[in-house]
């Protein structure tokens, strides 16, 4: 089965797709670094570096799926209501109807943040997917029901060029524990006597509840006030440092090392040094083994 990536970023789909036997012939960003992350990954895939609204499709390779994770910053929570001067974030969905009206493939996956569909051109998105002829399966799945060490809810709807939506029977896997990720040998810690007071008072109410050491998240949101135990998958993963360590007395962020193994990806995947940059591209990635299996699954319906 031959794939292409649209909105590739940093590779998830692409690396998922990999996973499950695809043939990954194309990818495209708009984000030179990115693409060259993806290309350092992915070498024997033909690379784009443009806007996709104006991409010329015929020039695309013929492929039997088509993976898409348009952008999600004008739908996702995080930027509040719907503003007009997020339209063209919102807009990229409509490069994935393009590419599929031009090369009709088999099958589509869209990923993206469950608020997509409360968009309010998504009921025009979802017709003119089907006057394409592809039948749509919307799921809602969270990537730590895939073994994947953190809790990840994302809308992933299925295309097929069927009479009907396909029904996929996906594996649930045992929740992975964020403890099997975190390296308390490494990394640079600080004191948490040194840190503010709204950062001391959280660690102290994480340590009342977990002990001495656990996960928060550092800036508040998200967790409550206290983090979260290490029995349990770490919350999402954001294009900004989020989670802070807690080890008695000290503490540090999670590092890019563990931020990929919480998004899982291989421990091999090579990201960019920059601290800022690779965080970027993993809180925007698609987790590889849920592409996985959304695929295979879709084989296996087919």
């Amino acid at each position: 089965m031959k794939a292409i990536d649209l909105f590739a970023g940093a590779g998830g789909f692409s690396t998922g797709a990999t996973m499950a036997g695809c043939e990954v012939v194309w990818a495209a960003n708009h984000w030179p670094a990115a693409v060259q992350v993806h290309a350092n990954n992915h070498p024997n895939t033909l690379h784009v570096c443009q806007d996709l609204q104006q991409a010329d499709w015929t020039q695309v390779p013929a492929h039997d799926l088509l993976l898409a994770s348009p952008a999600c910053q004008g739908h996702s929570r995080a930027r509040g209501k719907e503003r007009a001067h997020h339209d063209a974030q919102r807009a990229t969905a409509w490069a994935v109807v393009s590419a599929a009206e031009c090369h009709e493939p088999d099958a589509f996956v869209v990923e993206n943040v469950h608020e997509f569909a409360k968009w309010t051109l998504y009921p025009a998105w979802c017709a003119a997917m089907n006057a394409l002829g592809y039948a749509l399966s919307p799921m809602v799945l969270d990537a730590a029901d895939h073994g994947v060490p953190q809790h990840r809810k994302r809308l992933i709807i299925v295309g097929t060029r069927s009479k009907h939506p396909i029904e996929l029977r996906l594996p649930r896997r045992p929740h992975a524990p964020a403890s099997g990720v975190i390296d308390f040998g490494a990394g640079e810690w600080t004191l948490l006597a040194d840190k503010v007071p709204a950062t001391r008072e959280r660690a102290c109410r994480g340590r009342a509840r977990f002990g001495e050491r656990f996960v928060m998240p550092y800036y508040g949101g998200g967790s409550g006030l206290t983090g979260r135990c290490l029995s349990r998958p770490i919350g999402t993963i954001t294009t900004k440092a989020r989670w802070g360590i807690v080890d008695g007395d000290r503490m540090r962020m999670a590092s890019i090392a563990e931020n990929r193994a919480f998004m899982g990806f291989p421990k091999d995947y090579q990201l960019p040094e920059a601290i800022t940059e690779a965080n970027i591209m993993l809180g925007n990635a698609v987790v590889p083994v849920l592409a996985c299996d959304v695929i295979n699954a879709i084989r296996e319906a087919a």
